[in-house]
This record gives C-alpha cells, sequence and structure tokens, in this order.
C-alpha cells in the first residue's frame, strides 16, 4: 500500500507538470503531420503514418522518461519533502519503487493517448483499427520502462542536467550495441574486442524491442521472439532497480 499510494503521488505531480502536455501535444501534433507525409509519398497508403506513428511514440515517451524522470528524486530533496516521506513508516526501496511505478504509470497514460491518436486517423483511412500495432506498441512502451529505469538510477545520485545527459546516451548507445559488437569483431585490438563485447552485454540491447519495422510491413517474427525480449526486458529493469536502491540506501540525506 506504501508503495502504491507514492507511484499515485508521483503520477499526480507528473500529470500536473507542463511539460508533460506539451509533449503529448507535440507527439499526437507529429502523427498528424504523418498523414501529409502519406499523401505526399507514391505507394501503399498509411504506411508511412504506422511507421512515423511509432516512431513519435517512441521518440516523445523517452523524451517525457526523461523530463519528468530526472528529477524524481532529486525534487523530493531539493525541496526537502523526502525528509517527510522517509521519517514515517516508509523504507528507502519502497520509495525508489514507488517513484519508479509512478513514473511508468504516467508513461502508460502517454502512449495510450498517442496510440489512440494514430489507431483514430489510421481508422479514417482504412476504415479499421490496425490492431497489427499493439506488439511493437508494447515493446515500445517496455524500451521506455527501462529507460524510466535509468532515468531513477541516475536521478538517485546525481544533478538533473547529469542524470538527463546520462540516460539519453543509454538511449542511443542501446540503439548501436549490435553495432558496437560488430566493431569490436572487426577491430585489430584484443582489448577492444573484449571491451565492446562487455558493452554489449552491460548496456541494454534496445534493438531488441525494435519491431517496427517487421509490424509496419508484415514481416514475420520468430517464434517466442516477443516473450524473450520481454523477459529480457524485465530481467533488466529488475536490475537497474535493484542497483537504484543500493545507491540510494547507502546515500548520507542531509
Amino acid at each position: 500500500m506504501k508503495i502504491i499510494a507514492l507511484a499515485i503521488n508521483t503520477f499526480r505531480e507528473a500529470i500536473r507538470d507542463k511539460v508533460l502536455y506539451s509533449l503529448i501535444f507535440f507527439a499526437v501534433l507529429m502523427i498528424g503531420i504523418s498523414v501529409i507525409l502519406d499523401n505526399l509519398t507514391i505507394g501503399e497508403p498509411t504506411k508511412i503514418i504506422k511507421d512515423f506513428g511509432l516512431a513519435s511514440i517512441e521518440i516523445f515517451g523517452v523524451l517525457i522518461a526523461i523530463f519528468v524522470g530526472i528529477g524524481l528524486v532529486y525534487k523530493e530533496m531539493e525541496h526537502k519533502t523526502i525528509y517527510n516521506i522517509l521519517s514515517k513508516p516508509v523504507h528507502r526501496y519502497q520509495f525508489i519503487i514507488g517513484k519508479y511505478f509512478g513514473l511508468v504509470l504516467t508513461l502508460l497514460v502517454e502512449v495510450v493517448t498517442m496510440s489512440i491518436a494514430l489507431f483514430a486517423i489510421l481508422y479514417f483511412y482504412e476504415g479499421k483499427i490496425s490492431f497489427t500495432l499493439l506488439p511493437a506498441i508494447g515493446m515500445i512502451f517496455l524500451a521506455l520502462m527501462i529507460i524510466t529505469a535509468f532515468a531513477l538510477l541516475f536521478s538517485s545520485f546525481s544533478t538533473p542536467i547529469l542524470s538527463g545527459l546520462f540516460t539519453l546516451s543509454f538511449f542511443i548507445i542501446g540503439h548501436l550495441t549490435p553495432d558496437l559488437l560488430e566493431l569490436g569483431k572487426k577491430a585489430e585490438s584484443q582489448s577492444l574486442h573484449y571491451l565492446t563485447k562487455v558493452l554489449y552485454y552491460v548496456i541494454p540491447n534496445l534493438e531488441y524491442f525494435n519491431i517496427k519495422g517487421q509490424v509496419v510491413y508484415h514481416a514475420p517474427l520468430k517464434e517466442g521472439y516477443l516473450y524473450l525480449a520481454s523477459l529480457y526486458g524485465i530481467l533488466y529493469i529488475s536490475a537497474i532497480l535493484l542497483i537504484s536502491i543500493v545507491i540510494f540506501q547507502r546515500r548520507d540525506i542531509k
């Protein structure tokens, strides 16, 4: 119940943030722009809308995770409200988990809102709801959950600016990990080869969750792919949250 209360309170704070509404507005606007691009494109209709719409959900979801997530712990400490929370029978691990799920709930509302906008546009064009996009949207949301975990991790020991830079870096590198591994294989230096291999397994491979192309162009996925990707994401999130809890437990709050 304590974790749920913290999560609901975090959700309410995030919803009141004007940045959240601005990002959702621009995300829906970007999905609308995809309609214009579709009319200018030669070929099968609506594919540009689907591709551009899914990309908009991911990009603006990452921005919300960063802008809101990096201040989750820092704001509580800056405004001294953390003393009121921890003075009650609330453990630090409950504080971290509650904050995390509060932001995840915020992201869920954001993703659902933009997905409804995308489905409405596609329904206008196709006359039906494209439920085939749901797996891609689900994988995007799982990737956003990982980014959120990183934002909370860095927020537990760093300033908002550095937390934002670190989180954005992990998002970018996470989509380049396959290329990083290939670079290490081609490198002549054995040290560089081992370094890239270690980074490949330590940094989350966000390309696991990038199935937008397969869904939009109806390319088949490997059997059980979604289950394995989901398991990978859940384990990674659990590991990051555990590290966040350990760091926050050892932090001297004055």
